[in-house]
């Protein structure tokens, strides 16, 4: 296991929980291909920060790993509402190729 994972479950099992937090170890498992586990920490941190673009961009390159193209969908629609409210150029470039790519493949 990746010692970042390590340090950071730490923190929180100390109760430093928060979307940050959750965002990071959701894409360390991804790097670590533990597709499960970063599913489920990239979900709690869109639930503890809805308008997290970044984090909704992650899920749906999870649940697109997991081979849930809808899930992917979603989540990609949703970080790209939330980057298009904030003004994240970038954001909404990056999530809207990765929509064009999901209605290419299928």
């Amino acid at each position: 296991m990746n010692p970042m994972v390590g340090n950071l479950e730490k923190l929180l099992a100390q109760g430093k929980d928060g979307a940050l937090l959750r965002y990071t170890l959701g894409k360390a498992y991804a790097d670590e291909e533990q597709m499960a586990l970063a599913r489920e920490h990239l979900q709690q941190a869109t639930a503890l920060d809805a308008a997290y673009s970044v984090a909704w961009k992650q899920l749906g390159k999870v649940e697109l790993a997991l081979g849930d193209t809808q899930a992917a969908r979603q989540a990609w629609q949703q970080g790209l509402a939330c980057a298009e409210a904030k003004g994240d150029a970038q954001v909404v470039k990056e999530l809207q190729v990765f929509l064009r790519r999901l209605d290419k493949s299928q």
